[in-house]
């Protein structure tokens, strides 16, 4: 189900913004027992992509409302925001536009095999590389066709692809955050600054891994740094979090550490 500007509708006008040159941004959000979880995160996100873009904000106190309402009765469901630019005439020029466009969908939550979270997934490395564009780096904006590319690379023989910037500095998964595990307990992740987005899962990990008192690091990581590592997992609000059992054939563990901060980020909402 979706509903544009408050209304239940299934189309969009042709001159929105948002489908004619990507010009928008989004969240995608659990919902659990009617909640949506981690809404007051993602909504700051979206609103940092938003001023990062100058696209007005639309009046988030009537559409929080207007989420909580959709949201409720879904036991167990998925959540997408969508903020355009709103309709503008033909050409690049933003200036025209006067009122954006909110989108909130309601879907079927996927529910992946439970050995992914388990076990472990195995990781492809993809060949299409991230552009280094500081200004839409960290938030989610409308135009994906670089993960568009990058998923097209891999089949079902992996679960998810790592991706590198054009510098080829490790940056993420096609729909995650990656994070390795070094010998000695600490964590690393790689700086988003560049390029990449700044997952609402990671921001959960890195503040259990704060409270825990267990060092992390987040700077620049490279292939050679996934090799020497002792283990590693991926996040994102959707999958939380998988352990790789895999990557460009070499076996890694599932670290106690995974294990106890899945536990952990479960019982956070």
């Amino acid at each position: 189900m979706i509903w544009v500007n408050g209304v239940l509708s299934d189309t969009l006008p042709i001159t929105d913004r948002g489908l004619l040159y990507g010009d928008g941004v989004w969240e995608t959000i659990a919902i659990v027992h009617g909640q949506p979880q981690r809404l007051s995160w993602h909504l700051e996100r979206l609103l940092q992509g938003l001023q990062a873009l100058a696209i007005p904000a639309p009046d988030m106190t009537q559409w929080v409302t207007e989420i909580l309402q959709v949201c409720q009765g879904r036991d167990s469901a998925v959540l997408k925001l969508i903020v355009t630019r709103g309709q503008g005439m033909r050409g690049y020029n933003p200036r025209e536009c006067q009122q954006p466009t909110r989108i909130a969908q309601i879907s079927v939550r996927y529910v992946y095999p439970a050995a992914y979270a388990q076990q472990g997934i195995r990781l492809a490395l993809c060949e299409t590389r991230l552009a280094q564009q500081p200004r839409l780096a960290g938030f989610k904006h409308l135009n994906r066709l670089e993960q568009v590319l990058a998923r097209a690379e891999f089949d079902t023989n992996y679960q998810e692809g790592l991706v590198r910037d054009t510098a080829d500095k490790i940056i993420e998964g096609t729909m995650s955050n990656v994070f390795l595990i070094q010998a000695d307990g600490s964590v690393d992740t790689p700086e988003l600054t560049q390029c990449g987005i700044a997952g609402i899962m990671r921001r959960v990990v890195l503040q259990v891994l704060h409270e825990w008192e267990i060092p992390y690091r987040i700077g620049a990581l490279s292939l050679a740094d996934m090799h020497s590592c002792s283990a590693i997992f991926m996040t994102n609000s959707l999958i939380g979090i998988w352990p790789v059992r895999e990557f460009m054939g070499k076996i890694y563990p599932v670290a106690p550490l995974i294990t106890e901060l899945q536990t952990k980020v479960n019982a956070i909402t």
